[in-house]
Formats: C-alpha cells, structure tokens, sequence
C-alpha cells in the first residue's frame, strides 16, 4: 500500500472539511425493525485482528444487548477515519492519536472517548548481524518507513538519539511488507509487533532454508525508546456529544466494545476464527499472532480498558509538536483546543460493563506463545 505522507493527508481532510462541513448534531438516526439504534464505525484499515474486539461484539450480540446494530465499515488505502467521522459518514471511527489530532488541527470536530491501545505497537527492525542495535545506529543507514503519519516515533527515536532524520540517514518509502529489509534494499525496516514483524518469522532464510527465528532480528521499541506515541482510540463526533442521546448512545457502544476486547483477550482462537470469517485476507497463524500481540497493547489495564493516561496524552502531543520530519513539518502546531479527549463515557461503560461481570483490567492477563507458520498460513 502506498499513502501520502501525514501533512498531505491533513490537509486533504481539511479539504474535505472545508467543503462538506461537520456533521449536524441534530441529524436523525436510524433504527432498525427489530428496535435496535443503527451505529457506523469505520475502521482505520482493512478487516484483521486489530480489530477483533469491534467484530466479536457484533458476531456475539455485545452491540445487540445495548439496544446498538452496529456496522463496521472497512478501511483502505484512501479512507481517513476521523475524516469520514467528521464529515457525519460514521459515527465512530478508529484511528491514531496523533493522525486524529493533526485533522482536529485542520477543523475535524472530534474526541478520544476511548484510548483503545494502551501501548504501541510500532518497531524498526534490523538484521541482528547489522549491529544495529539503537536509534543512533541508523546513521549512514538506509531506513525504511511508511509515512502517513506512521513515522513520528522513529523521527522522535532519532532526534532523541542525536540525529536529524533529514541529513543523518538515507529515509526509503516502504511499503506495508517486510520485502524491502528482506532483500536487504534497506538496513532497518519499521513493522508493526502485530503484523509485519510477523512477516519477517513467516518467511524462509535462503541460506537455511528454514524459517527466520527471532533471533536473527534486532527490534527498535519505542516504548523502550521512550518515543512512543497513543495510536488505536475510539473517536466520538464533538458536537454530537452535546447531545443526551448521542452520550448515551455512546456509552453503550463503549460498554459493548469493552465486553468485546474481553471476549477476545480470554477467546483469542475463537476471535480469530471471526476475524478469518469477516474475510481478512490473512492467513489463520497469523492472524492467531496478531490476535496476541494486539492483547498485549490493551491488558492489563490497571485502572481499565479504554481510559486515557494523561501522561501518555501528554508524550504524544509534545512529541506532535516538537519532532520534524524530513521536511520540517510537525504533527501538530500547537497543542490540541476544546474537547480532545475526554474519560467520561468510558468511566460510565467501564462501571456498567464491571456490573455486568466483565473483567475490565487484565489483570490475571498472560500473552500466549504462537508458533508461525510459512506465509501465516
């Protein structure tokens, strides 16, 4: 998949903004035969685990019980969700933190009612025989990133670490694979835990003729690092949330999404059997894999699934205003106005989700061991 870089893609969703307008608080909604309340919510990316926890809880009935038909709408190559948010297509989206601020930048009026993924996924990966072993390591080096908005941790990790990512290293457009590192075109590739690290153990090393074993690779975490940023949230339409019935709605749907990432951190197979079936294009390995890893970036959740951290917040706007890319820009310019955030709904969902008998923290949470087959079959 090839994608513009974040500050084109900012721009074309204010664009977009500019010539729709946000969605009218007012605007009716749709209730089915049955009595239930129809709900959008549009993903950031194509159908996989990453978003089992929104499947499970429309395959089992988890919306159904809160009175919601909730429809999840696909993303892809040129969908921006908090854009489709914004615009009234959805009525919750999905998306990162600092991409979903950089549109609120640009006049999408919308709020993080639900911080999803407590920790990042997101890694560089480098042959361990390249000795690349830190940040500061990437000097002189070809290094791979996607753009669009995915890049500011490795930017952060690399001014942090002394170097500036315009001068200091050779940055390549990788595409959504590991191919690039594989062949070895590039030094240090980024990768998501939950995906395309994955990748790198599914594929076979020439001169073994076996399967590349962890140790043959060196990763990069930002958590480590200590430039991670707030990715995968639930964002609500701000003026929506003026209204009762649209907060009320929105607790629901919260309540139901928590029941749903519990159901699949305790029913990783059965989730990713759900997952396989809504048509993911991703072999059952791994997608049992990413099932794990996205578990890891939610539990345990101390105080909760589902709540902002303030300080967490706080990394991740000063990171999106202080880190430049390449060309100089930055996430944000300044730091996020009016309603960015807020737990309010999510304490709510998380009390009547705990009345129902949920186990809203993890705390008893253990990643499994996956073992990964050629190409994740």
């Amino acid at each position: 998949m090839r994608s513009m870089p974040i500050i084109g893609a900012v721009v074309a969703a204010g664009l977009a903004l500019s010539a729709c307008g946000t969605a009218d608080s007012t605007s009716p909604t749709t209730t089915t035969s049955g009595g239930l309340t129809t709900v959008k919510l549009q993903l950031q990316w194509f159908y996989q685990a990453q978003f089992a926890g929104y499947i499970a809880a429309v395959d089992k009935g988890f919306y159904k019980e809160q009175g919601l038909d909730v429809q999840l709408l696909e993303g892809g190559v040129d969908i921006v969700p908090q854009t489709v948010l914004a615009q009234g297509k959805a009525d919750y989206a999905v998306a990162w933190v600092p991409k979903a601020l950089a549109s609120r930048e640009q006049g999408a009026g919308i709020t993080d009612v639900g911080q999803i993924f407590a920790r990042s996924g997101t890694y560089q990966v480098a042959f361990a025989s390249s000795n690349i072993k830190s940040p500061a390591d990437f000097k002189g080096k070809k290094v791979g990133n996607w753009g669009f908005g995915n890049e500011f941790e490795l930017f952060a990790g690399m001014t942090k670490a002394g170097l500036d990512p315009g001068k200091d290293v050779t940055l390549v457009q990788q595409q959504f694979d590991m191919q690039a590192l594989l062949k070895k075109e590039i030094d240090v590739a980024q990768a998501m835990s939950y995906n395309e690290y994955a990748q790198l153990l599914e594929a076979t090393d020439p001169a073994t003729g076996k399967l590349y074993k962890p140790e043959d690779f060196q990763i990069i975490d930002w958590k480590t690092v200590g430039s991670s940023m707030l990715q995968d949230a639930v964002w609500a339409n701000t003026d929506k949330l003026k209204d009762s019935a649209y907060q009320d709605r929105t607790v629901k749907f919260l309540t139901a999404t928590i029941k749903g990432w519990a159901f699949c951190r305790d029913n990783a197979e059965e989730c990713r059997d759900l997952v396989v079936a809504k048509g993911s294009k991703l072999g059952k390995t791994h997608q049992l894999w990413q099932m794990n890893e996205v578990n890891k970036l939610i539990w345990p959740s101390s105080k909760g699934i589902g709540l902002v951290d303030e300080a967490d917040w706080a990394r991740t706007v000063d990171i999106s205003m202080t880190t430049k890319n390449q060309t100089g820009d930055t996430v944000l310019k300044k730091k996020p106005e009016g309603l960015a955030y807020t737990n309010d709904y999510m304490r709510k969902a998380l009390d009547a989700a705990k009345a129902a008998g949920v186990d809203t923290t993890g705390s008893s949470f253990a990643p499994r061991t996956v073992t990964l087959t050629a190409g994740g079959a």
